[in-house]
């Protein structure tokens, strides 16, 4: 494990590397918990994981990388660089965010996602309007979905088991399990035949299966 970080804040695995300049366990608050970091671990450069952020093993993430309090993330999860992760959230096992991808909170990911790069989750309908009323609602993503670059997913939507989100789609209603989402607004369509089967996880003890 790399040196030259303050880690008291932390409880991290074994085997992990932390580059120079990140920050696990940042203390956003005087009574908050450690981070936990999962055996097996990569966290690069100018990467800020707040306190209460539990990790499971395989960790890896890209420069940059911003994961704030109370999310919880499984094993065998990569975070792209700059990607941000707005607290409170929960991730599953085997998911690929990529690079400069937007998570906001009350956002639930399962196992096997792949979200593409500059993709953005919502989960305010009317910002600043309505403050009385307001809820925040982020996506509800199933397991096995797969969503585009620049994709746009709005506040409360479920993205059912399988399905797929094209690139540049603007997601404003729930899309069905195993169909695809075109479009802005998105149109559901049925997903090709070939495209019917899980995702594979990128990296980890199942990657190559």
């Amino acid at each position: 494990m790399e040196q030259n970080n303050d880690f008291s804040h932390a409880i991290i695995g074994d085997n992990c590397i932390i580059q120079p300049h990140a920050i696990v366990g940042l203390r956003y608050a005087p009574d908050c918990g450690p981070a936990r970091l999962g055996e097996g671990g990569i966290v690069r450069a100018h990467t800020i994981i707040y306190g209460d952020v539990t990790i499971g093993a395989g960790f890896k993430n890209g420069h940059h990388a911003l994961i704030r309090e109370h999310t919880v993330i499984g094993d065998y999860v990569l975070v792209g660089t700059a990607a941000i992760l707005d607290g409170r959230i929960t991730i599953g096992d085997y998911v690929s965010i990529q690079s400069q991808v937007y998570i906001p909170t009350h956002t639930v990911i399962g196992s096997y996602v792949f979200i593409g790069p500059n993709a953005t989750l919502t989960n305010d309908k009317y910002p600043l309007r309505q403050r009385q009323s307001m809820e925040l609602v982020g996506p509800i993503i199933e397991d096995h979905v797969t969503i585009g670059a620049n994709a746009t997913l709005l506040p409360g939507v479920r993205i059912g088991e399988g399905a797929m989100v094209a690139a540049g789609a603007i997601v404003t209603k729930d899309v069905p399990p195993w169909t695809l989402a075109v479009g802005a607004p998105a149109r559901i369509m049925p997903l090709p035949e070939r495209l019917r089967e899980p995702n594979i996880p990128i990296f980890g003890p199942e990657s190559s299966r």
